[in-house]
């Protein structure tokens, strides 16, 4: 459920600020991510902080999805967790559902439609083993049926910034760089779609590999059990 405009207006005054002034990230390219309207910034994927760490660093509010089970808690923790999550502007979603993981897709499209940016990571999952793995095409897939830029982000340093395993973050050097938009509106005028999305994808992937920093796999990233 979206948060209301009260919770998210609150945390994101003291939130960001604080963040910034305590993990004094680095940020480049701030000036590729549109003021307004619909965008999708897609990101490599290091680090649980990762959905903590973009909408810090960016001035607008950015839609993530985080998985259900954070929604779901009881008692007090349960509340506060829910309202933190919500009040960062992240919406639920089943991650083992696969009807609902479908749906996901719909959601972010609505997202988009309301002029909102749409934060997503293509890798799927978090890198374990550090390297940046293939993309999946959902992100090329929201963009072409959208027609709306996709900025590339490259992470470096939130793998130590709340390592996996670790259930808080902690002080350590973070970068945050974004790419030059990559717009696919009429660039793919009579290509297969399925073609369309793997061109876009890569193209995306390859921004993001440069901005990372990181080795490429060239293979897809398996979410862990616990990931």
């Amino acid at each position: 459920m979206p948060s209301t405009p009260s919770v998210y207006g609150v945390l994101h005054a003291v939130v960001p600020p604080l963040a910034r002034a305590v993990w004094r990230p680095t940020i480049t390219g701030l000036e590729h991510v549109p003021e307004t309207g619909p965008v999708i910034l897609a990101s490599n994927h290091r680090s649980f902080a990762d959905s903590v760490v973009i909408p810090v660093v960016v001035p607008r509010k950015v839609v993530f999805l985080a998985k259900s089970d954070y929604f779901t808690g009881t008692g007090v923790r349960g509340r506060l967790q829910r309202a933190w999550f919500e009040g960062l502007g992240m919406l639920p979603v089943d991650r083992d559902d696969t009807k609902a993981a479908m749906a996901s897709l719909d959601v972010a499209l609505d997202v988009l439609a309301r002029g909102e940016a749409f934060g997503i990571y293509p890798e799927g999952t978090r890198s374990r083993d550090g390297r940046l793995h293939r993309g999946r095409t959902g992100a090329a897939h929201l963009a072409l049926t959208a027609g709306v830029p996709v900025v590339p982000v490259g992470l470096r340093g939130t793998e130590q910034l709340q390592p996996v395993g670790a259930r808080w973050p902690r002080l350590a050097r973070v970068s945050v760089a974004f790419g030059e938009p990559i717009d696919p509106r009429g660039r793919y005028d009579g290509v297969p779609l399925g073609r369309a999305r793997r061109l876009l994808t890569d193209e995306v992937m390859a921004a993001v590999q440069r901005l990372s920093g990181q080795e490429q796999s060239g293979v897809y990233n398996d979410r862990a059990p616990d990931a």
